[in-house]
């Protein structure tokens, strides 16, 4: 049977019992901050749980894409290793919301496995929690399980909780036994490949408080999770899940690639860990992670950077990851459309990550290598911390690809002194971070000394006003600084990249600049200049007032965000996701995940959407005070390590853009005027950034443009006067050095009658150069007759000179000369008796006109 098939038998089962067949959530769960991946079946359904929402339906099955590489569920250091564990797998999955209980989840569960699958159901246990008496009767009375294999286990094995407090409840594990003794239960939960685990039937029946009380629920639920990739390795009889028909085209496909044979064991173990690696990067990216330096991002980049080091036991040196991608969508594609559809862009991720990375590897190798060849010669065998940092931070070793390095070298490592200078760069960091008037902040870090007549948290009036008045209700004097706290403010604090209002506080007829704010437990801290320590109630009136030009390029440029990161998905893809802003009254900057520069065109479309967007002067629509769940169902983005309340404000521009956001922002989309995108670059591997400006940043923008044009044209102007002036010295060098061969035709000259006469064949660019050379050899010469021939371009340049005694005594004359040597080269001319030019087109006769000028005396 294959695992197609199977797969397809579990969900016509439970449609055959009134389940609705329900899609896989997406492995990125963008709608619960708190988790990683999607790591189990219940997570699309955990707002059922916990009582926030509801379903249509009371009954659903799936098949659940998991991810399970960090915390409590982490399989990352058995994968390849072992047989069963992965980092991605297919959970399937039946609940029932307040409908059937534990009877029908136990008698459909074994009738699943036992009449429809054949298992056999000798090899087959059940464990229960150890006071789940109903459960273990269950058991015992409606299936035909050997009683014997009922077995209880306590809270480690059979109790599932959601967390410390919440929904919880025992459950019933379903165990197969392969061992050539399956009569023996010290196999189930030991931990043995011999007997697994396959399926996990969780009844949800009890709340626990925040004492640590179980209370009864009023509805009970049903959450079941069956290991897909275990079930197929069972029903196909296969020793090994990686034997299966879910793996074995993806372990071909890696063969092929390195040209080895699945075969020897260290081998194997390289390729199964690829082959689990490409489908959890696969299926991550599909959904729209992106490796990076934090988060998810990061569990994606030590999982690639893992495979891609595995390869090289393959002889796999170049990027090769990518090219299994296809393996992965040939096999699965079929019931995840979504890995086809975005094939193209899974590959150029992976691709362009591992570029970044093989980059480093080798050198990252051969320094562990000589570590560990360092430690054999003073027979140590741990790995130190500062080796270990020093791979991470260098060449981009996650810590647990060294360690696995480490492990198959027979050494451990010092992670505990790796994460001692982890803290410490990430204090050095904090510490280098530009602090914004660190000393007011520092005053402002807690509420300790500060005159108090109210512990409420301060209303926020700047989403309607930026000006009221107001109450203090809190005051503290420092450093020539005084912090005020006051009822009610129009004042935004900086948060979410938005930076802080400026504007003054009046208070008893006195005004003070407001330089800076900062938040403590609700409460907003006007940091003033005070240098003078004026006296300063509680209780004393204040009027508030925003600086109003500088709060709405702010509000410009915070709105101008949304319409970016809406374009940029549009244009880049679903995989785009913000991670960091600077929203400021002079610019934005706007930081995102993408694998790739982004071209020039797609920077020019980009713009030219936000800008017909802001045209059509789309209207605001800010759901303030909005119910967490509310507005998930709405559809808002929202992104992992944002920490959200249970009241959410959401952004909402006409039907363009819908995100989390509790910033302040313009009331059409037409007010930010325009939006002109300055800069593109990479800030991170896999993270881009766009700086761009709005309203009357855009005014200073083209200002500080055209300055810059002008002072080009300046300098232009400039440059082509002095490239005039250097063009003139170099031609009348070029001409001093052509007329300084006239003294080689002055050297050797011809008598003919008592005449002297000197010619020659010349270089000259123009014929006012050959008219200064025949000027030069008329003064060089005491007596005579001289001409000089050049070939400008295809064209012939003739000049003829005469002294003066022999113009006065023999009457002859330059021009007669010129005019008939001119015609030998099929051109005419003339001019005065001392200096006479001509031209002609024969330069095949420039030889036969200088020998005719022997013969003209």
């Amino acid at each position: 049977m294959t695992s197609k098939e199977i797969r397809q038998q579990f969900l016509d089962y439970f449609a055959s019992k009134e389940h609705r067949i329900v899609a896989s959530a997406p492995v990125v769960p963008y709608d619960d901050p708190t988790l990683l991946f999607t790591n189990a079946g219940m997570n699309q359904f955990k707002d059922v749980f916990l009582g926030t929402g509801s379903r249509e339906y009371k009954r659903a099955a799936d098949t659940q894409k998991c991810i399970r590489v960090s915390g409590k569920h982490n399989d990352l250091e058995e994968v390849g290793h072992d047989t069963y564990h992965h980092t991605f797998f297919e959970m399937l999955g039946n609940w029932s919301f307040g409908d059937y209980y534990k009877k029908e989840a136990i008698q459909w569960a074994w009738e699943l496995l036992t009449e429809v699958w054949k298992l056999p159901k000798e090899r087959l246990y059940a464990t229960v929690y150890k006071t789940d008496e109903e459960a273990f009767e269950l058991w015992k009375n409606i299936t035909d399980i050997n009683p014997a294999h009922i077995l209880r286990f306590g809270e480690k094995d059979n109790f599932w909780e959601m967390g410390e407090t919440g929904p919880c409840g025992p459950c019933s594990e379903i165990h197969i036994n392969l061992s050539d003794n399956f009569e023996d239960a010290s196999l189930v939960n030991a931990g043995s490949p011999k007997c697994i685990e396959i399926w996990n039937l969780v009844f949800i029946q009890y709340n626990r408080d925040t004492e640590g009380v179980l209370h009864e629920l009023p509805a009970k639920h049903v959450d079941t999770g069956m290991g897909f990739e275990r079930l197929c390795a069972v029903i196909q009889k296969k020793n090994s899940n990686y034997d299966t028909d879910v793996f074995v085209p993806i372990i071909n496909a890696v063969s092929k690639l390195s040209g080895i044979p699945y075969e020897k064991e260290e081998e194997m173990i390289a390729m199964r860990v690829i082959a689990d690696h490409i489908r959890t990067l696969t299926f991550a990216i599909a959904d729209g992670a992106v490796p990076g330096n934090e988060g998810r991002g990061y569990v994606l980049r030590r999982i690639l950077r893992r495979a891609a080091r595995y390869g090289r036991k393959l002889n796999l040196n170049e990027p090769f990851l990518y090219k299994l991608v296809n393996a992965v969508v040939d096999n699965m594609g079929y019931i995840f459309a979504e890995i086809k559809n975005n094939q193209a862009n899974i590959e150029k991720i992976i691709k362009a990550e591992e570029e970044s990375f093989n980059a480093t590897l080798d050198r990252g190798i051969e320094l562990f290598d000589a570590v560990v060849k360092k430690l054999k010669t003073q027979k140590l065998n741990t790995v130190p911390g500062e080796d270990v940092f020093k791979l991470y931070d260098t060449f981009g070793f996650p810590v647990d690809l060294t360690n696995v390095m480490a492990r198959e070298a027979g050494f451990a490592i010092d992670e505990a002194r790796f994460n001692e200078l982890m803290e410490d760069q990430k204090a050095r960091a904090r510490k280098s971070t530009k602090d914004k008037i660190a000393n007011a902040h520092a005053i402002a870090d807690n509420l300790e000394g500060f005159d108090m007549i109210s512990d409420e948290p301060t209303q926020f009036l700047g989403y309607e006003t930026l000006s009221s008045d107001s109450k203090v209700v809190g005051y503290k004097f420092e450093d020539g600084q005084g912090l005020v706290i006051l009822d009610k403010t129009p004042f935004y604090a900086e948060s979410g990249g938005q930076v802080s209002d400026l504007g003054t506080l009046t208070i008893g007829g006195k005004s003070f600049d407001v330089i800076d704010l900062a938040k403590v437990n609700g409460k907003v801290i006007h940091i003033i200049d005070n240098k003078d320590n004026a006296e300063i109630k509680p209780g004393s009136d204040a009027k508030a007032a925003v600086d109003e030009t500088r709060r709405w390029d702010i509000m410009r440029n915070h709105s101008a965000t949304h319409f970016l990161h809406a374009a940029l998905r549009e244009v880049l893809g679903k995989h785009v996701q913000q991670s960091g802003s600077y929203v400021g009254p002079d610019r934005l900057r706007f930081d995102f995940t993408h694998f790739q520069k982004v071209t020039e065109e797609e920077l020019k479309e980009i713009e030219n959407i936000v800008n017909r967007k802001i045209r059509e002067n789309l209207p605001l629509n800010h759901h303030k005070d909005t119910p967490f769940e509310e507005a998930k169902k709405m559809g808002a983005l929202m992104f992992f390590g944002d920490k959200y309340g249970d009241k959410v404000n959401v952004v909402q521009f006409g039907g363009y853009t819908l995100e989390f956001c509790g910033g302040t922002h313009v009331k059409n989309g037409s007010q930010i005027g325009m939006l002109k995108i300055i800069s593109e670059s990479s800030i991170a591997s896999g993270v881009r950034r766009i700086e761009a400006v709005t309203g009357s940043g855009i005014e200073k923008y083209i200002e500080e443009q055209h300055a810059k044009i002008k002072a080009h044209e300046v300098k232009i102007a400039e440059l082509a006067e002095e490239k005039r002036k250097l063009e003139k010295e170099i031609a009348e060098m070029k001409l001093k050095e052509k007329l300084g061969g006239i003294d080689s035709i002055v050297s050797s000259p011809v008598s003919v009658n008592g005449i002297s006469l000197y010619k020659g064949k010349v270089e000259a660019s123009n014929m006012d150069e050959l008219k200064s050379m025949g000027d030069e050899l008329r003064a060089k010469i005491k007596s005579g007759a001289g001409l000089l021939i050049s070939q400008i371009e295809d064209k012939v340049a003739i000049v003829a000179v005469v002294s003066d005694d022999l113009i006065k005594d023999k009457k002859l004359s330059a021009g007669k000369i010129v005019g008939d040597i001119a015609k030998i080269v099929g051109g005419g001319g003339g001019g005065r008796p001392h200096l006479a030019t001509a031209g002609g087109k024969d330069v095949a006769k420039i030889d036969d006109a200088l020998n005719a000028f022997e013969k003209m005396f």
